[in-house]
């Protein structure tokens, strides 16, 4: 500064160099934040299981630390990659839900419930399928995320093809040793009785029996399980339209055209909007 009070040219470029390292320096220290916030939330989360309660539990900053707006997938190919990940999982049995592709969304949805996916990312619905969707969209938005290829054909199977229970592999075997226990405990017992061996012959084959009657007792209620469930499977199946009728309360006819008066309109992003959609 001069005499007069004014700046000298010197002392206005050496303030604006400052200012310009002060903005570089912070830019900097924002970056080195959020790329530690990152590795924090990559460490957290298991981004191969990654379910709806862990995003539910997300904040707000481990979310735009974990997806990179300006890489988000959207459009026909998020559809593809939510409809691959999505068959997947019901083959997995991860998630129950028929899924069928429109030209402009995709549905999702069971006995009790729906989820219709656009190619923005937004979806509605209701219900466990709604839930179970929601974190497939975030994960599929990723580009580093890996989607399995897309099976070929229904995912669901005809409520006949179900069968009456497990492998029965488990059941035979365990069948088998409480066979040997029962007659394990009835030589035990009568060796006990005709040698007279007492009391410890006589205490151990009752022993012997009884574990092997618990047994039998446990397989006889895994085959009755095993039934229970496949019935509630056909069942299910039977709701989704697999061999049988359609769900009344899907918002897509029998032609796959969206019915916009069972729809409310009230949309739900997953992804946050990008920074240049901002206002």
């Amino acid at each position: 500064m001069d005499a007069s009070g004014s700046t000298t040219p010197d002392e206005s470029e050496t303030a604006s160099d400052e200012a310009v390292d002060d903005a570089g320096e912070s830019s900097i220290d924002g970056d080195r934040s959020t790329e530690q916030l990152r590795e924090r939330v990559e460490q957290k989360y298991d981004f191969e299981d990654f379910g709806p309660r862990d995003m539910a539990e997300m904040t707000a900053e481990e979310w735009e630390a974990a997806f990179d707006a300006d890489s988000w997938i959207t459009g026909d190919e998020l559809l593809d990659r939510v409809e691959a990940d999505l068959k997947q999982r019901v083959l997995d049995r991860d998630v129950f839900a028929r899924i069928e592709r429109g030209d402009e969304y995709l549905l999702a949805y069971s006995e009790a419930g729906f989820a219709l996916v656009y190619p923005d990312g937004s979806v509605e619905g209701e219900g466990t399928v709604l839930r179970d969707v929601k974190p497939v969209i975030a994960l599929c938005s990723m580009d580093d995320y890996e989607v399995p290829d897309a099976p070929d054909g229904e995912v669901l199977p005809e409520p006949q093809d179900v069968p009456e229970g497990g492998s029965e592999l488990g059941n035979l075997m365990v069948q088998v040793i409480a066979v040997v226990q029962l007659l394990a405990g009835v030589v035990l017992f009568g060796a006990g009785i005709v040698l007279g061996l007492e009391p410890i012959p006589l205490v151990a084959g009752v022993g012997f029996f009884v574990v092997g009657v618990g047994l039998l007792f446990v397989v006889a209620n895994a085959r009755l399980s095993d039934r229970f469930r496949s019935e509630e499977f056909r069942d299910r199946l039977r709701a989704v339209n697999v061999g049988g009728e359609r769900p009344d309360f899907l918002p897509v006819d029998e032609d796959g055209n969206l019915m916009t008066d069972r729809l409310d309109g009230d949309s739900e992003s997953v992804l946050p909007p990008r920074p240049d959609h901002e206002e």
